[in-house]
């Protein structure tokens, strides 16, 4: 009897960036045949490609890229950072951005029109931005108007949201923040109103509010979308200063004290160094905290014999120790942690986007509609008038 193959089921095509979930994923459609991963002409493929479209294509690759996309990124760089690069690229028809899908619509957001912009798997999303949905958040401000505090709160959004969020904060009034600017981000809101509502992600707001604004754990309640009234009485929700969303990323909120105390006995001298997306107690016990860039920063200028334990994304990690073999450069955690979404790039995606642009064939756009645009870029504009901020990440 011969023995028939069985067909892969629906989970592992999904896994493998070849299915669609959407009840659990936005826009993770994926049409089309992928280039098997196994394919030896995969780099030459790419680079045919990308040579074939000239400038009429920007490559922009996240930090926390696999290495076999970063080398055809254009440039490098934090989400936000990049779609201003973008933008300041006009001569691209095509922005491709290994990324995942917020970074790809405030790309669209900034880019001119004539630019389309396109992700190469649409399963590469954020969980932390997927945990923040616009109707919560709608329900959740419909809860404040009714506790008589809607008028007393300023919404912020981190840059890891959603369009639709981003744009629910330009019309109310509030602003976006990256991690670089959370600080004075905060204290903005702090000066045009007497609460803040920060989302989606807890920890940056918590270690926001507590570490650099000098406010207690007591001022912050957090509020769970997936509990009546947030889980929360309107009495709490009118003494907090901070009412934050109860969502988190899924890299940054894995380490824990733990792993601290046990990299302090592994490697002797070590300056431990963690993203303030981190749980509060961790970025307690690190000696520096700071966004991607910041890590990069501290990490390039150290001097040589230097020895880094960093809390952030695994990929970045890797390649810091790779760049400078001069210094220790260690994963804060024991156990492997790539950002799994991010990872949906991979080399046949990109190939597959890249050779379908030179057919003449757009796929995997990315699109924002006009208003939500309109207001998302009023939230991000905001942003950016802030003292001290400008055109930074």
């Amino acid at each position: 009897m011969a023995f028939t193959e069985p067909a892969p089921t629906p989970l592992a095509l999904l896994l493998l960036g070849h299915g669609a979930d959407p009840d659990t994923e936005r826009g993770v459609e994926c049409p089309g045949d992928l280039p098997p991963a196994s394919d030896p002409a995969l780099v030459e493929r790419a680079r045919a490609a990308k040579e074939a479209l000239g400038d009429r294509l920007f490559i922009l690759g996240h930090h926390y890229q696999r290495d076999e996309v970063i080398q055809f990124a254009d440039t490098t760089g934090d989400s936000f950072k990049l779609s201003q690069q973008a933008a300041a690229h006009p001569e691209a028809e095509y922005i491709v951005f290994c990324g995942v899908h917020f970074m790809a619509e405030s790309a669209d957001i900034l880019t001119a029109e004539h630019q389309k912009v396109v992700l190469p798997d649409m399963a590469a999303g954020c969980s932390m931005a997927d945990m923040a949905q616009i109707d919560q958040v709608r329900e959740a401000w419909s809860v404040f108007e009714a506790a008589g505090i809607a008028e007393a709160v300023v919404p912020i959004t981190y840059m890891n949201s959603s369009a639709d969020i981003k744009a629910f904060v330009g019309r109310h009034d509030g602003t976006v923040c990256t991690s670089s600017n959370a600080k004075v981000s905060m204290e903005w809101a702090f000066d045009r109103g007497e609460k803040v509502f920060f989302l989606p992600d807890q920890h940056l707001g918590r270690n926001t509010a507590v570490r650099d604004l000098g406010l207690s754990l007591d001022d912050c309640v957090l509020w769970d979308p997936h509990k009546p009234h947030g889980g929360l009485t309107d009495e709490q929700l009118r003494a907090a200063k901070v009412i934050l969303w109860r969502g988190h990323c899924s890299v940054h909120g894995r380490f824990t004290e733990a792993s601290i105390r046990d990299v302090r006995e592994r490697v002797p001298g070590v300056t431990v160094i963690v993203h303030p997306e981190c749980q509060y107690e961790v970025v307690q016990n690190a000696d520096l905290v700071g966004s991607t860039e910041y890590i990069i920063k501290a990490i390039s200028e150290a001097p040589a014999g230097s020895a880094f334990a960093v809390g952030t994304e695994l990929n970045l990690v890797r390649r810091l120790a790779i760049e400078h073999p001069d210094k220790t450069v260690v994963f804060l955690d024991r156990d492997v942690c790539f950002c799994s979404t991010m990872n949906r790039i991979d080399l046949p995606h990109l190939v597959w986007a890249l050779e379908n642009l030179v057919a003449g064939n757009v796929v995997q756009q990315i699109t924002v509609d006009e208003d939500t645009a309109h207001w998302a870029r009023v939230a991000l504009d905001r942003m950016l008038a802030l003292p001290g901020v400008g055109a930074k990440d």
